[in-house]
């Protein structure tokens, strides 16, 4: 809504006193020349464009417009650019305890373990209540964007960081307001996204040659390593919790190495 606000208004600053009289698919061109002049990035004009076509749609149902000028513009792909991803050894070095085993260590060590393994959004980790997790069976049961719930695997190591956490670092936080909220802060309350994605950072600045990747980064790389070990993208778009198999795909360009590999196996003239 704060977006769409904010291109209507620069819309509307750009009609001056001409007034929704003005509003013609020229001045929308116009509009959009200047923003694109100011340099702007794709991905904004995208949206920008959209938000016109809403407003000319809406403006024209009301019968403030005798057309819809939103219906002849035209809007540029976004293009989509690849993530920045850990490789195994990186990864597997980022994941390696730290601290001399305080509260704080345990909570962030099981925060890293368990986004790594599942890949889950950091929204979705910090929203986990402690019965969200199946000890059992080794699953989680997340609740992402729609307020559509899934359940995604995690393996021994998250589970045994995790068990750490709730046995000897998560008693020691707890506050009347506390829940049943999995992570906690120093305060006792449910850790917010802000302390995971400083924890996150501080993390991978201990790695020698990493990038610096915020919790999505441990996302992008978990479905990664996912591809390059074999899973196929159906089963990785599950796991993620995508909408659309078209999101999933971005993914696919880090196993270039598997595709190689199967071009060098199968196709006669490798």
């Amino acid at each position: 809504m704060r977006a769409y606000l904010t291109d209507l208004g620069s819309l509307l600053a750009h009609l001056d006193d001409g007034g929704l009289g003005g509003l013609d698919i020229s001045t929308l061109r116009a509009w959009l020349g200047e923003q694109h002049a100011a340099g702007l990035s794709r991905a904004t004009l995208a949206r920008r464009t959209a938000c016109a076509r809403s407003f000319t749609a809406y403006c024209y149902r009301r019968g403030w417009l005798a057309s819809d000028p939103g219906l002849l513009l035209g809007s540029a792909k976004s293009p989509r650019s690849l993530p920045a991803v850990l490789d195994q050894e990186q990864a597997r070095a980022a994941l390696e305890p730290r601290g001399e085993g305080e509260a704080v260590d345990l909570r962030d060590q099981a925060m890293l373990e368990l986004l790594y393994a599942t890949g889950i959004r950091v929204s979705e980790l910090c929203q986990l209540d402690v019965d969200d997790v199946d000890r059992g069976r080794r699953v989680i049961r997340v609740l992402g964007k729609g307020r559509k719930e899934r359940s995604v695997p995690f393996g021994l190591p998250a589970l045994r960081a995790l068990d750490r956490w709730c046995v000897y670092g998560r008693p020691l936080w707890i506050k009347e307001r506390t829940g049943a909220a999995l992570f906690l802060g120093v305060r006792g309350g449910r850790i917010d996204q802000g302390t995971v994605r400083r924890v996150v950072h501080a993390r991978l600045r201990q790695v020698e040659g990493a990038p610096d990747l915020s919790p999505h980064g441990l996302r992008h790389s978990a479905a990664t390593h996912l591809l390059e070990g074999g899973a196929d993208l159906r089963s990785v778009q599950e796991l993620l919790g995508h909408a659309s198999l078209n999101t999933t795909q971005i993914y696919t360009h880090v196993s270039i190495e598997r595709l190689r590999a199967a071009f060098r196996q199968a196709h006669p003239r490798a």
